[in-house]
């Protein structure tokens, strides 16, 4: 059994909680310290008050569903304290000043980080962008303007660029550019659209190199009382750890 500790005690935390397989949650952490309090009455882990004495609590996995901010001011303490990390938030790892510093804290403390697939499909394959280059690689999304904090009556693009770029500005919406571009080994070129008629996210990629041509396209649904996040990215958290040690392994 996996003994975890939860960062982040909003929608996602209690999706965890709920649904979890294979794991046992051991701690957990919150800035509002009643979120935490609230999801160890669901699941019977331990809440703590400060960071300190969440990570020296006994488990070995943290599954950080807190933000991009979390992420940049606790992921080397978590890694440092001999813990693994799994981790939502990837948009915090565009930054390549804290990404490297990040992996060489891991390096050093011999932790693992692991980025679920989250809101999208096919990452295991677009990692043969790390041998041979992609001559296209794009990651086309559309959400509610609700979803993006904005208002628009219409279909609009409001995002063209690269994908360091895309999460500077829209942090919760977008992590998955910047897991598409740690598989593929190259930036992701982004679309990002606001459109009033879709009630649900949709992510689209496309992708073109010496094996062929791709297209993927997932239609999600939001995750409950959170607009913002794909019901998928928390599903591929649950996948992940119901699998983390099993002895077969699919997928590159």
């Amino acid at each position: 059994m996996i003994r975890i500790g939860v960062l982040g005690c909003g929608n996602i935390g209690h999706i965890i909680a709920n649904r979890r397989e294979n794991c046992e949650i051991v701690a957990l952490f919150d800035q509002v310290y009643s979120k935490a309090l609230g999801l160890a009455s669901v699941c019977g882990g331990n809440a703590y008050q400060d960071f300190d004495s969440f990570i020296t609590a006994d488990f070995d996995y943290v599954v950080e569903a807190a933000s991009v901010r979390a992420v940049r001011q606790y992921a080397e303490n978590v890694l440092a304290h001999d813990k693994h990390l799994i981790l939502l938030s990837v948009g915090a790892l565009a930054d390549p000043i804290f990404r490297n510093d990040l992996l060489s804290v891991a390096r050093a403390a011999e932790r693992r980080i692991f980025i679920p697939s989250g809101a999208i499909v096919g990452l295991d394959n677009l990692k043969v962008g790390q041998i041979s280059q992609f001559r296209k690689l794009l990651l086309r999304t559309t959400k509610s303007p609700q979803s993006l904090g904005i208002g628009a009556q219409k279909r609009t693009l409001i995002f063209k660029g690269k994908s360091h770029e895309c999460i500077k500005e829209f942090p919760k919406n977008v992590n998955v550019s910047v897991a598409l571009s740690l598989a593929a080994g190259r930036e992701v070129d982004v679309e990002l659209y606001a459109d009033p008629d879709v009630e649900r996210n949709i992510h689209e990629i496309e992708a073109e190199g010496e094996f062929g041509d791709l297209y993927i396209r997932v239609s999600n649904l939001p995750s409950p009382d959170n607009p913002a996040t794909s019901y998928l990215a928390a599903l591929s958290i649950l996948t992940l750890l119901k699998n983390l040690d099993q002895p077969l392994v699919v997928g590159t």
